[in-house]
């Protein structure tokens, strides 16, 4: 089907009248697409590019965009397991960190119950059921029961992060793997000294924060943990109860601002950071429905209020009649008693795409304060880009909105980054890249 005509059968408000390219967008210009597989993180240095993949065999790839308008691939990292996925990726100077954590993970997650949801079933049929019936109770396929028993004999060895040296960024080195447990690492960040990985580890349920000293990039040094009320358990662990587990953590200045899923926003005191203490919290779940994705201390003042950003991320099978993942300005003056002050949302009639049956809301923001302009990137309704100059009334300066990659019904801009140029790159979990101009 062409994209117009795509366009037209998926509109469920009017918008502006796509270009050639299928793109619809207001203050935004596209300088190229680029064709690459589907990614949940890029981050940008000194005109090149990093790319985590959401799926194996890619890994991490490498583009040269000192000419935005002519970026080229110069190298791409495969993953050296088909277990594993690396989506996340940061670098800072000579040092790139990538994740390494279990793929498909919620799907494998099911063959920790297995056994006992075997045994429920037996007890209330009075006998042993079949593979289909237990299918059915997992919500799997018959045929994937035994690929979860392998996985529960085996087990996931593979989990924690890569560190490389980029000094030459067309040929990355590895130069160590560091393990953490369970699943491995989802996200972190690092500021070239330490890196704050939010992670499995035994004895906990869900991801908690461990910080690494990476004064000795080939020997990682872990220096403390923190983690939230509840998540301590006896054995090797367990995934998140009711979403409780550390997205990711950014730091500003000595705060570590965490994002933790359903559990809302906690601010973390490394003034110390050998031990790490909670500073306050705010959770806005219920009744909002979408965890809490990313925060980010940001350097404004707004009448003597210090000022955070937090972003939600929409997940498949969004109920409707609820609110879609939004962006949230933050009073964090007193860290014991944040207060919202605004929230931006993206209405369903401002993107074709949002009746699709893929994931609509907000996604991701860039991870470093960009002045007034803030850029978000909003599944089915591409890139966002928008003005904080008054933190009480957030309002949209412009939008671009890509086709659907070829092969898929909608787009899916997961992630979004702005280098030092002010130049835009825009990545779809899909698959491709668009690399863009504000104007």
């Amino acid at each position: 089907m062409r994209e117009k005509d795509m366009l037209k059968k998926n509109t469920v408000g009017t918008f502006p009248e796509a270009d050639s390219h299928g793109c619809i967008s207001r203050h935004v210009r596209r300088l190229k697409h680029q064709d690459t597989p589907g990614g949940a993180q890029i981050v940008s240095q000194d005109g090149y590019l990093f790319v985590g993949h959401i799926s194996p065999p890619a890994g991490t790839s490498i583009f040269d965009v000192r000419d935005p308008k002519n970026p080229s691939l110069v190298t791409t990292i495969e993953l050296v397991d088909s277990q594993s996925h690396s989506h996340k990726v940061m670098v800072h100077g000579d040092l790139m960190i990538v994740n390494s954590q279990r793929h498909r993970r919620k799907f494998f997650r099911k063959s920790e119950v297995l056994d006992s949801v075997e045994a429920r079933l037996a007890l209330e049929f009075g006998r042993q059921p079949t593979e289909e019936e237990i299918a059915q109770a997992l919500n799997v396929k018959s045929q994937d029961i035994e690929t979860l028993r392998t996985e529960f004999a085996t087990g996931y060895k593979n989990g924690g992060f890569r560190i490389y040296d980029i000094s030459n960024p067309a040929r990355p080195r590895e130069i160590c793997f560091q393990p953490t447990g369970g699943m491995g690492a989802h996200g972190f960040d690092f500021d070239g000294q330490y890196a704050y990985v939010s992670t499995e580890m035994p004895g906990f349920k869900g991801n908690i924060l461990v910080i690494y000293s990476l004064t000795i990039p080939e020997k990682p040094q872990e220096i403390s943990r923190w983690w939230m009320p509840e998540q301590e358990t006896e054995g090797m662990g367990t995934g998140p109860v009711n979403g409780h587990w550390l997205h990711h953590a950014l730091r500003n200045d000595n705060t570590l601002w965490a994002a933790c899923s359903h559990s809302g926003v906690w601010a973390i005191d490394i003034t110390d950071i050998n031990h790490p203490v909670t500073a306050g919290s705010y959770n806005y779940h219920p009744p909002f429905i979408e965890s809490t994705h990313t925060v980010m201390g940001l350097p404004q003042i707004y009448q003597d209020k210090k000022l955070a950003l937090a972003i939600d991320e929409e997940h498949d099978n969004h109920p409707r009649g609820q609110p879609h993942a939004a962006l949230w300005i933050l009073d964090v003056t007193d860290k014991e008693n944040i207060q919202p002050l605004s929230v931006f949302e993206v209405s369903e009639l401002d993107s074709p795409w949002s009746r699709s049956g893929c994931r609509f809301g907000a996604s991701q923001i860039v991870e470093r304060p960009t002045g007034n302009l803030t850029f978000a990137a909003w599944f089915a309704g591409g890139l966002r880009v928008i003005d904080i100059g008054d933190p009480l009334s957030p309002a949209e300066y412009g939008y671009f909105i890509p086709p659907p990659p070829q092969g898929f019904t909608t787009p899916q801009s997961m992630d979004v980054e702005v280098d030092e140029r002010g130049i835009v790159y825009l990545l779809d979990r899909n698959r491709g890249l668009d690399i863009l101009e504000i104007f």
